[in-house]
């Protein structure tokens, strides 16, 4: 047995989104069946949806920033219950068995980590469709408890954009002491600074956008550089401890591993179109890192979450329906949004 779903999805990368009918399974006994309310709108769900990253699955339902509740559990679930608030993020499935999935790193999974969407379920065949959709059937140990005092449609980029900045601020010990600086101020970036700001580390923003200057002081930034500005990069050279790279776009890294201090690291998030060069000297020189980060585990995200709700940190929103959602995408591509759509799948229902 199947369960008809409405979603909004897309047939060809040349397609626009539009309402369609996807089958999702029954739930078995392990699995949790959620009602959608929101899901956030991810700067990957457009490559995606577009085609531009090569591994495109269609029809395609993007979507993996989802927030909602609990309508139905199997009759072997433990962790939940009916009416909990829940939410799912990039992944909902991995091996579980090699050293990475053994470790709590299943974003790192050996035999990859099935996907929510653009992917496929544990059997290989059956596609994975997301949250543009009323309608979701998760195993239990892929979905997260959401906290009851962050509201449902905040809370819901934290799934993706949340635990993806988290996770490095963590592992590269952001803190007290530490100069960290953002670059980009969007989806990630805003939140990267949130985070890094409630760690405790003095916060600086880098960013092309001088229009974006009020917004990272509110959001937790103690300083503010225009990357268009030649001066930025002599006057903060040796200066950080930590850079996270949020953006997309093709910059001179070289220019911004030479911010960092000995022993530096430089985290890149975003995925430009084409590979950056990077001089050895811009490493060697001071012993500085330029290394990658991809999301997080369920167990780490499950504390980014804990870690938000101690906080009152949620993402910055603009609610939308499901048939803005054509707009949304070219307004992301533009930059237009502060910082995160969010869809209220509730009123598609």
């Amino acid at each position: 047995m199947t369960l008809p779903t409405k979603a909004y999805g897309t047939t060809g990368p040349t397609n626009p989104l539009a309402p369609i009918t996807v089958e999702r399974r029954e739930p078995g006994k392990h699995d949790v069946f959620i009602k959608i309310h929101y899901c956030g709108i991810c700067h990957s769900d457009v490559h995606q949806a577009r085609g531009e990253w090569g591994n495109s699955i269609f029809p395609m339902v993007p979507g993996h920033e989802i927030a909602g509740t609990v309508e139905r559990v199997g009759e072997a679930v433990s962790r939940f219950k009916v009416g909990d608030k829940v939410g799912v993020g990039c992944f909902v499935d991995s091996c579980r068995e090699c050293s990475s999935c053994q470790d709590g790193l299943e974003q790192y999974c050996e035999r990859g980590m099935n996907l929510t969407y653009n992917g496929y379920e544990k059997d290989g065949k059956t596609p994975t469709f997301g949250g543009y959709s009323t309608q979701i059937v998760v195993d239990e140990n892929y979905v997260l408890r959401m906290p009851d005092n962050l509201s449902l449609k905040g809370a819901a980029p934290l799934l993706c954009a949340g635990v993806t900045t988290y996770s490095p601020l963590k592992y590269w010990q952001a803190g007290p002491g530490k100069r960290v600086a953002i670059v980009g101020l969007g989806g990630l970036g805003h939140m990267a600074v949130k985070l890094a700001a409630a760690m405790c580390a003095e916060v600086a923003v880098i960013s092309h956008s001088p229009k974006k200057k009020e917004d990272a002081l509110r959001l937790g930034a103690k300083k503010f550089y225009p990357s268009t500005n030649a001066d930025t990069f002599t006057e903060l050279a040796n200066h950080f401890d930590i850079i996270i790279n949020t953006v997309s776009v093709e910059l001179d890294w070289n220019q911004y591993l030479n911010l960092l201090k000995r022993d530096g690291v430089m985290v890149l998030l975003g995925v430009p179109p084409q590979a950056p060069q990077v001089h050895a000297f811009s490493l060697i020189s001071k012993r500085r890192s330029l290394v990658g980060s991809l999301i997080g585990g369920i167990q780490e995200t499950q504390e980014m979450l804990d870690f938000c709700s101690q906080h009152g940190i949620t993402a910055d929103i603009e609610e939308i329906s499901m048939e803005q959602c054509n707009g949304a995408y070219e307004r992301m591509i533009k930059g237009d949004v502060q910082y995160r759509f969010v869809i209220d799948m509730l009123a598609f229902a």
